[in-house]
């Protein structure tokens, strides 16, 4: 006995979305979808990349006898691994968070030690008996 199986062909119309990598601060996404010959009537301009713009927020500390910063928070899942800043020559620690929005806790790593950011205009007890820096960017 001969036993016929037959695939069938998937012929939904579902479009895809895939992200695009960027160097700049701008995420692109593109749509695709199957090719098929709609009427003239139905054509819209869908073909064409979105971009979308990321928030971006720029976070420093002034420690000169530092010997390396890092920024834990909500944003990174307290991994200051993630997060490190960047030394310039006068001894302030530069580092930008970008592609977040909301509200956000946070707290410094200056060479192993958890401090609060001592310019951030809020903070929120935590759970160690610290307080928190907390973070607003706007969309």
């Amino acid at each position: 006995m001969i036993k016929r199986t037959s695939k069938a062909k998937n012929t939904s119309n579902r479009v895809a979305l895939k992200a695009v990598p960027s160097t700049s601060e701008t995420a692109k996404v593109e749509a695709s979808s199957p090719k098929l010959e709609p009427s003239r009537s139905a054509q819209t301009p869908s073909n064409k990349p979105v971009t979308a713009q990321l928030p971006k927020a720029q976070i420093k500390l002034v420690k000169p006898e530092a010997k390396s910063v890092c920024v834990a928070g909500s944003f990174n899942e307290w991994n200051p691994a993630k997060t490190p800043l960047t030394r310039r020559g006068d001894g302030t620690w530069i580092g930008e968070l970008s592609g977040i929005s909301g509200r956000h806790e946070y707290l410094f790593v200056v060479d192993g030690q958890w401090l609060p950011d001592p310019n951030a205009k809020e903070s929120v007890q935590n759970p160690f008996g610290g307080r928190n820096s907390v973070l607003v960017i706007s969309q």
